[in-house]
């Protein structure tokens, strides 16, 4: 096989250069219980039946841990290019930063987390670039370091022929950017970019029992929405943005620590019941569900966090007034705020409200958590 970097030069003179698009999700009740320190605190072996998915309700799932999310069409675009011939580098458009190393010496540091995805699949001669697909939002709480990371771990496991399953992806990203200091990160995100959808996880953090397939990152995925019910979604849910952010590791540090507490742990422990009536709510289109269950996700986030609420509780006001719930997306400090109302002439009703004071973050829910774009190379 001719080398990756002539075959990249090529894919450049005919402008047809590897590309991944790494889709954002938005999460909903239950998010952090993807967390590695949550999947083990409240995982106990079920009675598994024999068709795991015979039950559409997949009740024998209801008291382990698990996380809903929901893609949408924000995230990173990802290309790859010829760079020289010893060399690997990472560049990011948005946040105007390059990093490069020798292929091989990379050196285990949080700035170079995307640079040792590279690293660790052989490559080199090759540069990363990435840009977002909607300038301006970082930190908005829908997962955006994670759609990088696991964009990343796609394309660089395209170009050194797929090694490594989908799973192992998801284990490779979220690990990757948690041991690295990046993000306090469980699953959700990573397994959001690889499957996509309005998907419910459920999480087996050592692998399903009597299943061959890895360990951390591990789930089992369930559609709650098909493609032709998404407007009936879309026209209920929004996303603004507060103008207010902090860093999702300093909120993360609160949940992770009240878990050792006998009252965080309680607390933390609503949430499995939570987020089951959450993934209910969406899968039989029950509104009222949903929106019950983010209304006792946010008070059980409250006590377990004082400041989860920062930045949102102007929005919940002109909310209320609407008959609409707010939940702060993420870990809550990422500034970006869903608006859920079980009728849908409510948002238009607020949008008016908000006009000139929030910025809304547009959004069309994706089937998909990412596409991959003129590979495998022509000949």
């Amino acid at each position: 096989m001719e080398s990756l970097h002539k075959l990249l030069s090529i894919a450049a003179e005919n402008k047809r250069l590897p590309t991944v698009i790494a889709y954002n999700r938005i999460d909903g009740p239950g998010s952090s219980l993807d967390l590695r320190e949550f999947q083990q605190a409240f995982w106990s072996l079920p009675k598994i039946p024999a068709d795991l998915y015979a039950d559409p309700s997949m009740e024998w799932t209801s008291s382990l841990p698990r996380t809903v999310g929901i893609t949408i069409d924000t995230g990173t675009k990802i290309y790859a290019a010829a760079y020289e011939a010893e060399l690997i580098a990472v560049q990011s458009i948005e946040y105007g930063t390059e990093v490069v190393a020798k292929s091989g010496e990379v050196l285990p540091t949080k700035q170079n987390w995307l640079l040792k995805i590279i690293d660790l699949f052989g490559l080199k001669g090759v540069k990363f670039i990435l840009y977002n697909l909607r300038p301006g939002i970082q930190s908005s709480g829908l997962g955006g370091s994670a759609s990088a990371t696991t964009g990343v771990c796609i394309l660089a496991n395209e170009l050194a022929g797929r090694p490594f399953t989908s799973l192992q992806l998801v284990s490779m990203a979220s690990r990757l950017e948690q041991d690295y200091g990046v993000s306090i990160t469980g699953t959700q995100e990573q397994s959001n970019v690889i499957f996509g959808g309005v998907t419910d996880y459920v999480w087996f953090p050592w692998g399903i029992p009597q299943k061959d397939n890895t360990g951390y990152g591990t789930s089992i995925q369930t559609e709650l929405v098909h493609s032709e019910r998404f407007e009936e979604l879309e026209k209920r849910i929004a996303i603004f943005h507060s103008g207010i952010t902090r860093a999702s590791m300093d909120v993360n540090s609160v949940w992770v620590n009240a878990l050792s507490q006998e009252e965080g742990y309680k607390l933390h422990k609503q949430k499995i019941d939570i987020s089951y009536q959450f993934r209910e709510g969406l899968r039989l289109s029950r509104w009222d569900d949903i929106g019950e269950s983010i209304k006792n996700y946010q008070k059980v986030r409250s006590l377990l966090c004082p400041g989860y609420m920062e930045g949102a509780r102007k929005l919940q006001g002109f909310a209320h007034e609407v008959e609409c719930v707010v939940f702060p997306l993420g870990a809550g400090g990422g500034g970006g705020i869903l608006v859920f109302g079980h009728d849908p002439q409510s948002l238009p009703t607020l949008r008016k409200k908000l006009r000139g004071v929030y910025r809304e973050i547009p959004f069309k829910i994706q089937p998909h958590g990412h596409e991959i774009k003129n590979l495998p190379f022509k000949e």
